[in-house]
């Protein structure tokens, strides 16, 4: 696994991963395949309840492998958002770099009641 040099950039990607937490499943928002050659800037991680009255609890979590695999990080973990509410679980101001087999994940309380954005640039 080699991350891109971040001085020599030949390329960088804005992205937008929107999803809709369906189930109470652990949910894979953005990954980075072992050997694609590049690091992901994760900017933004917004949870959004779309529940008018109710909260939902959300957990947000950085992993050492791939689509979910390996090893679960906090970042944010078991956090209620209030119905109609919006979290910011990360902005520019904390933004973290998602290197080659890693990924982030989000599981909701609640099934149909949180969608997530994630905004990132793929650099390579």
């Amino acid at each position: 696994m080699t991350a891109p040099n971040v001085v020599n950039v030949a390329t960088i990607t804005a992205k937008s991963a929107l999803v809709a937490l369906s189930s109470t499943s652990q949910t894979t928002l953005v990954s980075n395949a072992a050997s694609s050659g590049k690091v992901f800037k994760v900017n933004m991680i917004q949870v959004a309840n779309v529940d008018g009255a109710n909260a939902c609890d959300v957990t947000v979590d950085m992993h050492s492998a791939a689509a979910g695999g390996g090893t679960a990080y906090s970042l944010v973990s078991t956090v209620s958002v209030a119905g109609d509410s919006s979290l910011i679980a990360l902005d520019k101001n904390t933004a973290i770099y998602l290197e080659e087999d890693r990924s982030i994940t989000a599981t909701a309380g609640t099934a149909n009641d949180l969608e997530v954005i994630v905004s990132y640039e793929e650099i390579s």
